[in-house]
């Protein structure tokens, strides 16, 4: 398709979310800039807000919680299954199915038009039915080219369901083109529903596609044309099978098939004919049609290929599965014939012991043999034709670990030689920074910072020459057929049981046995057949001598010597070959073939050990040597940061004279409300502009502060004034550029104790700031347990409020603590109004314990565990609230709102002067979860036998049972314990 005749204010341009089929994609406006601002909303209001109850409305907007990356996007409930939501993400195009708990309410501020739209290419339709393989390539073929990239369409008509038709070009290369030369779509001129071709049109095409883009430009279709929104979903819809049973007809601009084309040849031929419409008679159209008859008769030519090697491959299939019936009722055929031979000598060497040995009785049993051992011969080779090696599956199964033991010992990856020199490259490297981090003057950072740099070049070249051996190396096919060996064994041995120890000389042995079993049936066959051959002579022999029509110089001497022998000798022979080949293994033979396929298994899980420990030191050095290459000619600067900090301290400044400015406006005799709005709005656009300032400057904070863990210790004394060491301390909450003047804050008095709460919004979140009256000495204090904390919760981030950010009044001697706002959310609150049914806390508590499970893991004890610090989040998330962290656990835990109703959640151990731990965390635990079952709970929890009763509750047998094992000190249940109890085990959380 010629793009030149399109002018550029017709073509949109769009990035690619999502691929439906060969010719239909979803993509969003380049331009549209709220996609951004969209997920932002959904970060910070969907973990908060409430899940869906009911059935859902098919014209609302739901947030759902995508299950590839647990983000959360906007989306709408094509149908329900019970507790199952099969939703449509409107900004992205794709489809999935969710649960319950994935899906939220969202406000009103979201409840607008998806930005994903959806895009057909004009004139195109797809060659293949949906469940064919030809439907799932083109697909694929679609997704590689355009998914996640550019493009730029030419809207040509806009189908009755809102489909938009489009001619798409990346570049030079029209899309639709390369559809076709890949046959995955073939062309079907637009129908007549409105806009039927017109001579106009049928003069200015001529043909359907009348230019190709070369083989070439197909590289470059990975090529960026700037900055793309981030894309997700990126992943293939999940429909539950009722939806896709339906076969929903939607009317799209009409794509036919060949027949619409011949029809409109035939009725351009027949304008040509009878003279009518100058226009036809053109050149053009003309050439139009010889082109259009000719692809025609291409495409007649292509649909009869296949269509003939589709039969051709029917035959051969038909043919191969026929023969393969055969072998299979050969194969049967084999093994009866085999069982029957096993009866027939079993019988035959019972009647030997039965009967008297005559000569007639000797022939007829040497007959039987000798026709067993043919039929077993023949089974045999019928077997072994098939792949299936000997009648006996023991041998099998040896053939089978022998093979094993081959691909096993033969074909080994070991470490490459190169791992050696990485090594100790890094280790030089390593102690580079190692003196760095220890350098406490600046007179020595320029000379250790030489000496780091000097040890980047010998590291390089160490990383080159291991990715390069690595690529060299095999790993991901020794891989899958380490995975296929060790799951035939697996099967084949299920029933062994791996050793602690395997013998070191067990490949040996078992190969050695095998070795002298094979050679024992060879020489035991090769036996028999000699002495059938000396029974043969000698039958031959007695045949001359009993002829009396011919002269023979056989003599009586002949045909009687060695008779007795002979016989022998072939009864011995055919039943050594039919014992050997029926005979089972013994205890030494199973030991030896156990012992070589528990060494088997442990070479290759040693084997795939070494195999993935490589492949993770490959795509760790590959990453490292690209973060080398990138600060090697320039090491990194905090000029970024400091711009950002002095574009904080204009906007800060300007906020306080506008904050003067109104209040002075306000306080004047004559009120100018109009200036004042204004003046006003002028403050919120300061204030935002502030607050993205300041999570610009976190952004920065990150980075530096990575760039100090992996190869930068020197950062934080070049530059002091960033305080990156204070940053890194504080795990990442410390925010000094944060002051409690720029918030637009009001007072939490209803909440405000002795610590006064404010509520305030920041960066588009409800939040509260936790006031703390700090000196010098209690600063440092709230800093070490407000990181501790934050590291602790950041391990399971669900289950215990989070800290976003730690700054110190400038005017006041004061810290603030921002944490997010939940609004009547904590249990005290919500058990005043609306208390919580049954399930509702078994779902809360059971949040609450993985809480508790998260902080005692990382060796902080809550020791303020109170209905007033615990929040269930939509009535079925339970999470646990921070601490006053200005006090030591000693502290927290006596204070007055330790207590539940009448219930006191201090454990007896604390008043008997022992330290908080884990253990009196989960007594507070369980004092909570009696007073949310018995509100009204009057008895004592103090028993010196340590055996609490709780005579008179109507409580569920399972929650007393948990009760008792949580509020005595003896047997006291650990967090993680609890979690396993009968309980919590079937709640979903």
């Amino acid at each position: 398709m010629d793009q030149s005749g399109i002018s550029p204010e017709k073509m949109e341009l769009v990035v690619v979310t999502h691929v439906m089929d060969a010719i239909t994609f979803c993509a969003q406006n380049v331009t549209d800039k709220i996609i951004e601002k969209i997920n932002v909303m959904l970060t910070e209001k969907c973990p908060i807000a409430p899940t869906l109850v009911g059935r859902p409305s098919s014209h609302k907007v739901y947030g759902a919680r995508y299950s590839e990356d647990k983000c959360w996007y906007r989306c709408t409930v094509q149908q329900q299954t019970e507790d199952k939501f099969y939703v449509s993400y409107i900004d992205y195009g794709n489809m999935e199915i969710v649960s319950r708990s994935d899906l939220v309410e969202l406000p009103e501020e979201l409840q607008t038009t998806g930005l994903a739209k959806k895009y057909k290419f004009w004139g195109f339709h797809v060659l293949s039915e949906q469940e064919s393989p030809l439907f799932s390539q083109g697909k694929s073929f679609l997704h590689n080219i355009i998914h996640g990239k550019k493009l730029r369409v030419h809207k040509k008509s806009v189908c009755f369901d809102g489909t938009i038709l489009v001619e798409a070009f990346q570049g030079n290369l029209d899309i639709g083109e390369e559809l076709l030369k890949f046959k995955f779509a073939k062309v079907s001129l637009p129908g007549k529903r409105e806009n039927s071709l017109s001579t106009g049109n049928l003069q200015e095409r001529t043909g359907l596609w009348p230019t190709r883009n070369p083989p070439g430009e197909l590289d470059t279709l990975a090529s960026s044309l700037g900055c793309m929104p981030k894309l997700r979903p990126i992943f293939s819809d999940q429909k539950p099978q009722v939806i896709k049973e339906q076969k929903t007809i939607i009317a799209l601009q009409p794509v036919e098939k060949i027949n619409v084309v011949e029809e409109s040849l035939t009725e351009i031929k027949a304008s040509k004919a009878d003279g009518d419409g100058p226009h036809l008679c053109s050149q053009d159209t003309e050439q139009m049609a010889n082109k259009t008859e000719s692809e025609l008769q291409r495409m007649r030519e292509v649909i009869n290929e296949k269509d003939f090697e589709i039969k051709m491959l029917k035959e051969e299939g038909s043919v191969i599965q026929h023969h393969a019936s055969l072998l299979g009722q050969q194969l049967e055929q084999a093994k009866l014939e085999l069982q029957t031979v096993k009866e027939n000598y079993v019988k035959t060497k019972e009647t030997e012991h039965k009967h008297p040995i005559t000569v007639a009785s000797r022939i007829s049993q040497l007959a039987k043999k000798v026709d067993s051992l043919r039929k077993l011969r023949d089974a045999l080779s019928i077997i072994v034709g098939l792949n299936l090696r000997e009648s006996n599956p023991c041998s099998a199964d040896e053939d089978h670990l022998l093979e094993s033991i081959t691909i096993i010992m033969n074909y080994r990856i070991s470490v490459p030689l190169s791992s050696e020199k990485l090594e100790l490259a890094w280790k030089a490297y390593d102690e580079t920074l190692e003196n760095l981090r220890g350098c406490q003057t600046m007179a020595e950072i320029e000379s250790l910072v030489t000496s780091r740099n000097e040890a980047r070049d010998p590291l390089l070249a160490a990383v080159d020459h291991f990715l390069q051996e690595v690529d060299k190396l095999p790993i991901n096919e020794r891989l899958d057929k380490l995975k296929e060996v060790a799951s035939s064994l697996t099967a084949i041995f299920s029933s062994v049981m791996l050793a602690e120890q395997t013998e070191e000389h067990s490949f040996e042995k078992f190969c050695e046995w095998k070795s002298h079993k094979q050679q024992k049936i060879k020489n035991v066959r090769k036996t028999t057949d000699e002495a059938l051959l000396a029974l043969s002579g000698w039958a031959a022999r007695l045949s001359k001598f009993s002829c009396l029509m011919e002269k023979t110089s056989v003599t009586e001497e002949d045909v009687a010597e060695s008779v007795d022998e002979i016989l022998m000798n072939a009864d011995n022979a055919l039943c050594e070959e039919l014992s050997t080949e029926f005979s089972e293994q013994d205890n030494q033979e199973r030991k030896i073939v156990f012992n070589a396929f528990r060494k088997a298994m442990r070479d290759i899980e040693r084997e795939q050990s070494l195999l993935e420990k490589i492949r993770q030191k490959y795509e760790l050095n590959t990453k490292i040597k690209q973060e080398l290459q990138q600060w090697q000619s320039s090491p990194p600067k905090a000029d970024e940061l400091f711009a950002v900090k002095k574009r904080v301290r204009s906007l800060r400044s300007q906020l306080r004279w506008k904050l003067v400015e109104v209040s002075c406006m306000e306080e004047a005799e004559e009120l100018d409300l109009p200036e004042i709005l204004k003046k006003k709005e002028e403050i919120a656009e300061t204030r935002n502009a502030l607050f993205q300032e300041i999570s610009q400057e976190k952004k920065q904070y990150i980075m530096l502060c990575d760039l100090v863990k992996r190869g930068f210790p020197e950062l934080p004394m070049i530059f002091p004034d960033a305080d990156l060491n204070g940053y890194m301390n504080s795990a990442g909450l410390l925010m000094k550029s944060l002051d409690r003047d720029m918030f637009d804050a009001e007072p939490m008095r209803e909440l405000s104790g002795r610590r006064p709460l404010l509520s305030t919004d920041f960066q588009g979140q409800k939040v509260v700031l936790k006031c703390y009256a700090v000196d010098e000495e209690s600063e440092v204090k709230i800093l070490e347990q407000a990181a501790h904390y934050h590291r602790a919760q950041q391990q399971n981030p669900a289950t215990a409020v989070p800290l976003l950010a730690l700054f110190c009044g400038k005017s006041d001697p004061l810290a603030y603590i921002m944490v997010p706002h939940y609004s009547n959310g904590s249990l005290r609150a919500i058990q005043k109004t609306s208390p919580l049914s049954s399930c509702e806390v078994r779902k809360v508590m059971k949040g609450v314990a993985l809480g508790l499970q998260s902080l005692h893991a990382a060796s902080v004890t809550h020791a303020s565990l109170h209905p007033n610090n615990v929040f269930a989040i939509g009535r079925e998330k339970g999470i646990i609230g921070d601490y006053d962290l200005t006090k030591t656990p000693e502290q927290r835990v006596f204070d007055s709102g330790m207590v539940a109703g009448s219930i006191s959640l201090v454990a007896p151990e604390l008043k008997q002067g022992q330290p908080p731990s884990p253990a009196t965390d989960m007594y507070a635990f369980g004092g909570i979860m009696l007073w949310l079952h018995v509100p009204d709970f009057s008895g004592t929890l103090e028993n010196e036998h340590q055996n609490v009763e709780f005579t008179g509750l109507d409580l569920d047998a399972q929650l007393l049972k948990l009760l008792s094992k949580l509020l005595i000190s003896s047997t006291r249940l650990s967090a993680s314990e609890a979690l396993k109890d009968d309980y919590f085990i079937s709640v979903d959380v």
